[in-house]
């Protein structure tokens, strides 16, 4: 959801107007009897171009027709373009049916009332119908959402028969065997009902989710070895950037089409390339070996 942020949520996002974090995807099945994954879970992407790093953001649910009565802040992170985090639901009692899911990048054990409470347990999210939002907030002072345009509400979603939403009407309908997400290509029109669809759930995590070809599709082969020693094999002509898997800018340069690039001074790991080629934001996960 594109917001014309103050002063302060820049400073508290760190982030330009052309990076902005928004929810990929939401599953409130888990746990029942055809769940697919044992918890519920909530997963967040970058969809700019540059790295981003989020600070005193609360995720809060509500029901269908309930209100944002309480929350749970997230720690510090920072996402590179195209990055998903996954936070997943633990419930205060342990569920047992359903697939464990990836590592969680970040597990809500407890969520606090806006009156103080603190409450064991992430959020008890139901399996079809419901409300999701993302808020900034300040250092120690959480922000109540109150709907998908309220004060710090940096993006919003209403699933089913939820009574508020972004848009025209909320996001399908999910159950225990399909999560609502963002359709491929990933874009955020401000429209729950256009913007997800209802599909097998695919929860990923900082380290699993690198490849970001969801955001743009290769339409160009940016990067010809995904799997590098020392150098990086371009088939296109781009200003490129590369990120570790926490997020940080690790190198850049301009790149001719048919040229490779020297990383062997990166340690080994996987990293995110991208590129701005005619126009189009493309990006491509690769792992130095």
């Amino acid at each position: 959801m594109k917001k014309i942020f103050t002063l302060l949520s820049f400073v508290a996002l760190g982030i330009s107007a052309n990076a902005q974090v928004v929810i990929n995807e939401v599953y409130g099945g888990g746990g029942a009897g055809t769940s697919v994954y044992i918890n519920d879970f909530v997963e967040l992407i970058n969809i700019g171009n540059t790295s981003v790093t989020l600070s005193d953001v609360s995720i809060q649910y509500a029901s269908a027709t309930g209100t944002f009565n309480s929350y749970n802040v997230l720690p510090t992170f920072t996402l590179a373009p195209g990055q998903k985090y996954l936070i997943e639901m633990v419930p205060s009692t342990a569920n047992t049916v359903g697939t464990v899911l990836p590592l969680a990048d970040y597990q809500v054990t407890n969520n606090t009332n806006f009156s103080g409470t603190n409450y064991n347990g992430g959020f008890n999210m139901s399996g079809s119908n419901g409300k999701v939002a993302i808020v900034q907030g300040a250092p120690g002072a959480p922000v109540q959402a109150t709907g998908p345009v309220s004060a710090g509400v940096l993006d919003f979603v209403g699933y089913g028969t939820a009574n508020l939403f972004e848009g025209t009407a909320a996001a399908p309908a999910t159950d225990a065997t399909k999560s609502a997400q963002r359709k491929i290509p990933v874009v955020d029109t401000n429209s729950n009902v256009n913007d997800f669809e209802v599909k097998a759930p695919t929860p990923e995590n900082k380290s699993t989710s690198l490849s970001t070809g969801d955001i743009a599709k290769l339409k160009f082969n940016l990067v010809r070895n995904t799997k590098v020693t020392n150098e990086i094999s371009f088939g296109e002509k781009a200003n490129i950037k590369i990120y570790n898997v926490s997020g940080s800018l690790v190198k850049s340069a301009s790149v001719e089409k048919n040229t490779s690039l020297n990383v062997s001074s990166l340690p080994k790991g996987v990293y995110v390339v991208t590129g701005e080629v005619n126009g189009e934001t493309v990006s491509q996960k690769i792992v130095k070996q």
